[in-house]
């Protein structure tokens, strides 16, 4: 099969033939339709992710069609549609039992556990855990960006942060992440605010359902709380925050965004660990949470919304390109203003 493949760390991939993936006893191979370009995968590129063993496949959130099922396998069968979490549970660790597979002490991450989906195929394992059947009606960039962004944002703000309609949101950071906090903030019925660098963003997020938006570009820190907490009631703040950039000075403006008793949800992934503003979340008595994934279990509340209508995905897909084009998009995200919206790898075209 064809894929996306380094074996030096930041070096630009290469497309080549590999050796097609087996699926394990209890796991599938699935035929990839579309998979998005994520900056998790660019992080695991750049070296940062200790999972990773060269040679490597990158790719994680995905959509497609089961072509071989292992022998244990009893809920899915060759032919179905499917998606899966970023973070696969073993379905037997006591987090799993707990219901909380989003932290399973022994699971894998296609893309960086094992060989990825930025591949003609890519192999998932535990799947009667992990698999969730998707409809053949559903958007490929849709069923593929559930997977990652917006799991991780809907686990953040529903599971995590609780956000309440009425509430007001503070989104650090309009990239895939960010605008799929931005949409699924709104669809919630929370105000939002969105803050980038970027005006084409900030467009975005505002077409997405951002209520207020805050360019940043050529501002001071303190300058950029100031505007939001003077869109919020009273200038007290907001009650959730949502950082999706994964810088330390971003970081604090989320945070130090908030008012009292509020929620900080990190998302951004970090390079190294940042210094935090420990003395307003003393003061305030904030609450810092991640948000790592979501268990396939709860993924039916996410696809009604979707479903619905209220949620589109799809909307947030900028470009489709074919797998050949993969290793210079994904070193593109090097840029210091690296492409807005969502790249989608399809490999149907």
């Amino acid at each position: 099969m064809k894929a996306v493949w380094f074996d030096e760390f930041g070096v630009l991939p290469t497309v080549r033939e590999v050796p097609d993936p087996v699926a394990s006893a209890a796991g599938v191979v699935v035929r990839v339709e579309a998979t998005g370009l994520c900056r998790s995968d660019w992080h695991g590129w750049l070296g940062h992710d200790s999972d990773i063993a060269l040679p490597h496949v990158p790719g994680h959130e995905l959509v497609g069609v089961i072509e071989s099922v292992g022998a244990q396998v009893r809920r899915f069968r060759v032919g179905q549609r499917v998606t899966v979490p970023f973070v696969c549970a073993c379905g037997a660790c006591p987090e799993c039992e707990s219901g909380n597979g989003q932290v399973c002490r022994n699971q894998t991450q296609p893309g960086f556990t094992h060989w990825g989906s930025y591949a003609e195929k890519v192999a998932l394992h535990n799947a009667d855990v992990n698999l969730i059947a998707i409809g053949e009606d559903l958007d490929a960039g849709a069923a593929a960006l559930l997977d990652c962004r917006f799991a991780t944002s809907y686990r953040g703000l529903v599971h995590q942060a609780h956000l309440a309609a009425g509430e007001t949101l503070v989104v650090i950071g309009c990239g895939g992440v960010g605008l799929s906090a931005v949409m699924i903030g709104a669809a919630l019925g929370g105000t939002v605010i969105a803050v980038d660098i970027s005006g084409e963003a900030l467009a975005t997020a505002a077409k997405v359902g951002a209520a207020h938006t805050v360019n940043s570009a050529g501002l001071t820190d303190a300058e950029v709380i100031a505007q939001v907490r003077a869109l919020t009631s009273g200038g007290s703040g907001a009650q959730v925050s949502v950082e999706a950039l994964g810088r330390e000075s971003t970081v604090a403006i989320a945070i130090r965004s908030l008012a009292a008793r509020g929620r900080h949800v990190q998302i951004g992934l970090l390079a190294e660990d940042p210094r935090l503003p420990l003395g307003a979340v003393i003061a305030g008595e904030l609450a810092i949470l991640g948000s790592h994934g979501m268990p396939a279990h709860d993924y039916p509340e996410l696809l009604a919304l979707v479903q619905s209508g209220a949620l589109r995905p799809q909307d947030l897909v900028t470009r489709r390109i074919r797998l050949e084009d993969a290793p210079e998009a994904l070193a593109g995200m090097s840029a210091a203003v690296p492409p807005r919206g969502v790249t989608l790898i399809d490999l149907t075209l």
